[in-house]
């Protein structure tokens, strides 16, 4: 009985552990609105339309706390900004 204790302790404290690393690392990845601005440049680095991918990058920025890595794709990473929709359906962030 003493070793079924000792485990069921072990578990809890593990899965305790476990999500206060997860939210930390969630932590991690949120910006800061100051941060946005060169996130965002180099996000828009490859497109020839620089003024209106920075405005959406920016604005999707500033709501979501996260810019995809690279200069295209990669929206996976950053639910918020992969989801956010304009009127039409199409995505919002580039």
């Amino acid at each position: 009985m003493g070793s079924l204790k000792r485990n069921s302790l072990f578990l809890v404290l593990s899965l305790l552990l476990l999500l206060t690393f997860s939210d930390m690392a969630e932590a991690y990845k949120k910006l800061r609105p100051s941060d946005c601005k060169p996130k965002c440049t180099y996000r828009c680095s490859a497109t020839s339309h620089k003024k209106p991918c920075m405005f959406f990058c920016q604005k999707c920025c500033s709501k979501c706390l996260c810019v995809p890595p690279g200069v295209y794709g990669n929206k996976q990473v950053c639910p918020c900004y992969n989801t956010w929709k304009t009127k039409e359906g199409r995505p919002k962030c580039p």
